[in-house]
């Protein structure tokens, strides 16, 4: 009987980390044209698009992540994924107030 064995790592991050383009590049394993042509479709935000370089916030992580592994699994283009990921938010809100208004009830 053989035992296959899987090894995850991740890293914890603060919402409030900032990380520079390099490190956003570095933890989604892509070039930096990649992150550059997501910030142009509004997939992600620097923190100030008008300072070099650019910084952006913790859950930019998750959401680059995100849209990495929808281009790749489901093969659709930034503009769709744009789409994809606010809808995703817009379902995360509404799961969230939907919990707080049933704790008012209970």
């Amino acid at each position: 009987m053989s035992t296959q064995l899987t090894v995850l790592a991740g890293v914890l991050l603060d919402e409030n980390a900032e990380l520079s383009l390099e490190d956003l590049c570095r933890a989604c394993g892509v070039e930096r044209m990649v992150l550059v042509e997501m910030v142009q479709e509004g997939l992600l935000e620097p923190v100030d698009v008008r300072l070099a370089p650019w910084r952006f916030q913790g859950d930019a992580l998750r959401r680059a992540r995100t849209a990495l592994r929808l281009r790749r699994d489901l093969e659709v283009n930034f503009a769709g994924i744009a789409m994809i990921l606010d809808l995703l938010d817009e379902i995360d809100d509404l799961e969230t107030r939907l919990r707080r208004l049933e704790g008012r009830f209970e």
